[in-house]
């Protein structure tokens, strides 16, 4: 696409991608122009950010995910997370009640993203009621979808002028998004402040309060309320959005649900009973999700199909020639479609468009391809720090779910539809029925 100010390429050649990605790296950055779309919601977070202010983030974030300390205590919070909810679906079930899964998944990560990445449970803070909870997570999801509507729609920045429209409510919707987060920082710091040691740097959000101390001028309320935002994206809606899509499949693939079924059967020791859900989410180790090879291969498949952010791209910082021969100017943009790469034939096969996860297997056990290839978490120096912490999630909320209960879709004729925002929602939700699984 030619443009007054600058061209954009769309690219699906995996030769580009580790191009920009990896091997020129130095040459591409997210650009003013994505900058410019974003800023508003994500101001100078790590997902729009560049130079010093990324690498700072990724510097503190990265320590964080590699520690064990974390990893032990995500499991748990995890672990628990999922017998809460599938307490929620034992009664919704028995009741007879239809499930609307995207929700349940959304408010799940939330709580999640809350006590791992920022040191807090949801039901501490006295400010906030479930409606407020609720609140924020719709105008979340409405603020990316208006933002992500910036880049196909080229008045936006007169009706943003004018404020009418999307526009408009965006603007609601982000004084509603940044009281929010500046609660959970005034909270944090009256949590910490309560404590006559110094700040323990046990979460993300508290490494992130330390690093403002020590640099007031560089790490503004502004920045922290940035960082968090990126990070509530970054824990909420990936991990949600992949759940309710797995589980979407699955309902479409019954032999499928089966299959991971029997194996978290034959991997798993406690029986099913609404009486001990705690303690069956208790056994779920390391090493128990670690033999789960089909479950991994089956989230993996999904992501493939129904990859997170289903476009990305990069801005060239120089002139460059692309190793497909595109000629790329200065100020240029490439992008790279995760979602119409995974059902490009000449990248997966003829069975491309097919859900299935044995592509992912050899003899049993799961074989990883090339991140430029299967680009759903990113590649390069930027590949997504999170990427083990959200295969974890999903497996242990999955593990609980599928061993108590059988999924059907209220409507299996019907096909989902897609909601896109900077992430790929499914429009009105996962509507299921849930069956006690007999054993």
């Amino acid at each position: 696409m030619i443009g007054l100010t600058h061209s954009e390429i769309s690219t699906t050649d995996t030769r580009n991608i580790e191009h920009i990605l990896k091997t020129s790296f130095n040459k591409y950055a997210k650009g003013k122009h994505l900058q410019e779309n974003v800023s508003d919601l994500w101001g100078d977070g790590i997902f729009a950010a560049d130079g010093d202010k990324w690498r700072q983030q990724w510097k503190l974030a990265s320590y964080e995910f590699s520690t064990r300390v974390l990893r032990d205590f995500s499991c748990s919070v995890f672990r628990k997370n999922a017998a809460k909810l599938a307490t929620t679906i034992s009664k919704l079930a028995m009741s007879g009640q239809v499930i609307e899964f995207q929700d349940l998944f959304m408010k799940t990560a939330l709580e999640s993203i809350f006590k791992v990445g920022f040191g807090i449970d949801l039901n501490c803070l006295d400010w906030l009621s479930n409606q407020e909870a609720t609140t924020f997570s719709k105008d979340f999801d409405d603020a990316n979808e208006a933002v992500n509507l910036r880049f196909i729609n080229p008045l936006w920045k007169l009706k943003r002028f004018l404020n009418i429209g999307s526009e408009a409510t965006l603007k609601k919707n982000i004084e509603i998004i940044d009281k929010f987060v500046h609660n959970i920082i005034s909270t944090k710091k009256e949590l910490l402040a309560m404590n006559s040691a110094p700040i323990e740097k046990d979460d993300i959000l508290s490494r992130f309060l330390a690093e403002s101390e020590k640099n007031p001028e560089t790490m503004s309320t502004r920045y922290l309320r940035d960082i968090i935002l990126n990070f509530l994206i970054a824990g909420k809606d990936t991990t949600a959005n992949t759940l309710c899509w797995f589980f979407y499949m699955l309902c479409k693939n019954p032999t499928i649900q089966e299959k991971i079924a029997q194996e978290v059967i034959d991997l798993t020791y406690s029986e099913p009973n609404d009486a001990n859900l705690d303690d069956f989410a208790a056994t779920i180790t390391d090493a128990t999700i670690d033999k789960m090879h089909y479950l991994h291969a089956a989230l993996t498949e999904t992501l493939r199909l129904y990859p997170v952010v289903p476009w990305d791209g990069r801005c060239a910082q120089e002139d460059d020639v692309l190793p497909d021969g595109h000629k790329v100017k200065e100020g240029d943009e490439v992008f790279y479609l995760a979602y119409a790469m995974g059902r490009m034939p000449y990248i997966w096969g003829e069975d491309a468009e097919e859900f299935r996860p044995e592509r992912w297997l050899k003899d049993g056990v799961f074989q990883p391809e090339s991140p430029f290839k299967f680009i759903s978490f990113h590649a390069g120096p930027r590949i997504c720090l999170g990427k083990d912490f959200a295969y974890r999630q999903m497996k242990i909320l999955s593990i609980v779910l599928i061993r108590y209960f059988r999924f059907k879709l209220t409507d299996n004729a019907q096909d989902a539809a897609y909601r896109v925002t900077i992430t790929l929602h499914m429009k009105g939700g996962l509507h299921v029925c849930a069956f006690p699984r007999a054993i």
